[in-house]
């Protein structure tokens, strides 16, 4: 996951952009969870990274989650959560995939 590919996505150091992947993520998270967007979820994490700039440190990369880093304790404690499977349009399957 590269700070451009995040910002890309619309989530950026002044918000989530209007009318992007960003915004769109928001929206049915926001609707599938009754009206928010949960703490840790998927939006939250992306607009974390996105306003932070420091997607490149966090093990999310293009050959995949880097052993021994966030990415992959983020992904171990989904995982645990699941029944021992990374769901599909999870928080650690959302990263990954921009």
């Amino acid at each position: 996951m590269s700070d451009r590919n995040v910002h890309k996505a619309g989530f950026t150091s002044a918000g989530i952009k209007r009318d992007s992947l960003a915004s769109k993520m928001m929206s049915q998270e926001a609707r599938a969870s009754g009206g928010g967007v949960l703490s840790g979820g998927p939006t939250a994490t992306l607009q974390e990274k996105g306003a932070t700039g420091s997607t490149h440190s966090s093990g999310f990369t293009s050959s995949g989650i880097s052993a021994g880093s966030k990415a992959a304790e983020m992904m171990s404690r989904e995982a645990k959560s699941h029944g021992g499977e990374i769901p599909r349009g999870s928080t650690t399957a959302t990263c990954q995939s921009i």
